[in-house]
């Protein structure tokens, strides 16, 4: 009896631990805060500064929604501008696996902005449709700041951010890197789920981990059933 405890507490421990590899293991979408130094030319003479830009994509149909965060403003007007006045636009530069820009674009200001007040840039939305598989980069390029009917403020990077955003693509059928079809090996699947960021990624380890626990719960049975004989 001590002997088939152990064995079996020994088994439970291995499998935790695989388990725990294979989550760290695991790849994801990547996102991270990337400080974005802006030069703008705006109507009124050149301004720069500095936002940290965020760069987020969700899973939706056959692409990505694509989301664009600004945590501080890039430019200010000398004069108030009115609700719904103002709408920012931005292109987001490919790399990796997919080259190209994806354009995003926001909403109109909910709210009047005082004169000399940095113009709040907020969320800018679009969409991605990847056409293969592989890593795909997102960094922030150039933003517009579009207001009271002209583009009032055209804003560059200008010091070479890094990307905000890393996005594994999988599941593209004819694309570069296409999982191969299963077939019908029982030792693994040919198949594989669309990794649209860490909340899907955790889902579908989930599911992998539960299988790796039920196969190691099949084992110590086993196991025990051997030794009792």
């Amino acid at each position: 009896m001590p002997n088939r405890r152990r064995t079996a507490a020994g088994l439970t421990a291995a499998v935790a631990v695989a388990g725990a590899a294979v989550l760290a293991a695991a790849p994801a979408a990547q996102a991270t805060v990337v400080d974005v130094n802006y030069a703008c030319v705006t109507k009124i003479g050149p301004k720069d500064a500095v936002s940290p830009v965020d760069i987020k994509a969700v899973k939706s149909g056959s692409g990505y929604t694509i989301t664009m965060s600004f945590e501080k403003g890039v430019s200010d007007s000398p004069i108030e501008l009115g609700k719904g006045v103002m709408t920012p636009r931005a292109e987001l530069v490919l790399g990796g696996a997919a080259e190209g820009t994806v354009k995003v674009k926001g909403v109109p200001n909910a709210a009047a902005i005082p004169p000399d007040t940095p113009i709040s840039i907020g969320t800018l939305t679009g969409t991605y449709t990847p056409t293969k598989n592989g890593k795909v980069t997102f960094t922030a390029g150039k933003l517009i700041v579009h207001a009271l009917g002209m583009d009032a403020a055209e804003c560059t990077p200008k010091n070479n951010p890094k990307p905000s955003l890393e996005l594994e693509v999988t599941g593209v059928s004819g694309g570069d890197d296409t999982p191969p079809a299963d077939d019908g090996d029982d030792e693994g699947s040919g198949t594989e789920l669309p990794k649209t960021g860490p909340l899907d990624s955790a889902v579908a380890l989930g599911t992998l981990g539960g299988t790796v626990l039920l196969t190691g719960a099949a084992g110590v049975l086993w196991l025990t059933r051997r030794t009792a004989r």
